[in-house]
């Protein structure tokens, strides 16, 4: 049902990479777009009911999902998103013709002077992208909640073993297991929050603002009309953007968004690099924790089994940190009154939010929540610990217990009976 622009745009962008088919929340957001501009342009008097009708239920048919095979463009492209607009307008407009046709009409429905009636690429676009990241980042924050609630609940099994903790890598002193994993969830909801509170700003929209946000080219009230429209048909609490013209320009507040999921990629990244290094060994390391063992981990050694979540968890980080670079390049470069590199933030968020999303998931349910601490390794590492040598330098001075120290093991100093 695509027609001669999307057709021309395959040419021009034929290269390997995810496609917008790939991306149902974008092809959602989009066909919301044209519902409520449709809606806003009936109600105005700018579309006649019975063509307004056909794009209203076409659209409504793309955002079901019912035509994801007609989107077969790369979400990388030039032109600022353009040929992702004409690819949802051609769709529209040919289906909604095919509505009118079947229901007796000679009426035929076109792309431009129909379905993107009232509208600009540079204003539909930043809307629909505002509404896809809000889809998949409510995916994704349940999931970083699952998380950090198998954090707390690991915490909950411990409530009074002590370890050795470490700094530098070196011996220290003791303190609860259970607080590595309420520290662990605390992090994972701090970042979540963040996440929570960038993705909400999106939702402040430029539609009506058209090219270059002054409105020109559609009809007077329709930005307000359809701004109101989107909110009913949405679901979510759009608003029109306070500066039109900013909110075409700058790639900044999709970028905040970019930067908090890279955050909380960091942040499940650290739990991970922990229990890693915590399970080491488990004869040869720490193996203080006994990480689920969830497959083999060598072709030659046989019995050897590797930390993979932990390590799916630190390479999806590495990524997104990848995709949140490439964001802020992207906004970097945008030039007065529009900025044309939103294709590769936008392939960056919603790939990276729907990773984390996975990858918190699976973090939790086959990693933090089969882990368990090994006792034995546990109390034999507290023998390390200078707790004690923390409590005599504050009566005998710190002075003369680091000269004793240098005479004798730290281990005289442990107290590891007591931790024990």
């Amino acid at each position: 049902m695509y027609g001669g622009q999307t057709r021309r745009a395959l040419a021009n962008f034929d290269f390997r990479g995810p496609r917008l088919h790939d991306h149902p929340d974008l092809i959602r957001a989009l066909a919301l777009v044209k519902i409520a501009a449709a809606r806003a342009n009936r109600r105005l008097g700018s579309l006649a009911p019975e063509v307004a009708d056909a794009v209203i239920a076409a659209a409504r048919e793309v955002q079901q999902g019912s035509h994801d095979g007609q989107f077969p463009l790369p979400v990388l492209q030039g032109g600022g998103g353009t040929s992702t607009n004409m690819n949802v307008n051609e769709v529209v407009a040919r289906r909604a013709t095919q509505l009118l046709r079947g229901r007796g009409s000679e009426s035929a429905v076109h792309p431009n002077n129909h379905v993107n009636r009232g509208q600009s690429t540079n204003d539909v676009m930043p809307t629909a992208i505002a509404l896809a990241v809000h889809s998949a980042s409510t995916r994704t924050v349940e999931s970083l909640d699952r998380l950090a609630d198998a954090c707390r609940a690991k915490a909950g099994e411990y409530p009074e073993t002590e370890r050795l903790g470490r700094t530098c890598l070196q011996d220290a002193v003791a303190l609860p297991v259970a607080s590595l994993h309420r520290s662990h969830a605390y992090g994972i909801g701090q970042a979540a929050d963040e996440l929570r509170t960038t993705v909400r700003a999106l939702l402040k929209v430029p539609l009506g603002a058209t090219a270059v946000g002054t409105g020109l080219g559609a009809a007077p009230g329709f930005s307000a009309a359809a701004v109101a429209e989107l909110a009913e048909v949405s679901g979510c609490p759009v608003e029109a953007a306070e500066d039109p013209y900013w909110a075409l320009a700058s790639l900044e507040p999709f970028v905040a968004v970019s930067e908090a999921v890279d955050r909380c990629a960091r942040s499940a990244a650290r739990i991970a690099t922990d229990l890693r290094l915590l399970a080491s060994g488990p004869v040869g390391g720490i193996g203080e924790i006994e990480l689920p063992a969830v497959q083999a981990g060598s072709s030659i050694m046989p019995g050897k089994v590797n930390p993979v979540i932990p390590e799916l968890m630190m390479q999806m980080s590495f990524q997104i940190a990848g995709e949140a670079a490439s964001a802020r390049a992207a906004a970097a470069v945008g030039e007065l009154e529009v900025s044309a590199m939103a294709p590769v933030v936008t392939l960056g968020l919603l790939g990276g939010l729907e990773r984390l999303d996975s990858g918190a998931r699976i973090f939790a349910d086959r990693c933090i929540a089969g882990l368990r601490w090994n006792a034995d390794a546990v109390r034999a590492n507290l023998a390390g610990s200078l707790t004690q040598a923390v409590v005599a330098a504050g009566s005998e001075g710190y002075d003369a217990i680091a000269r004793r120290a240098h005479t004798a093991p730290h281990t005289t100093y442990a107290g590891a009976d007591e931790l024990s």
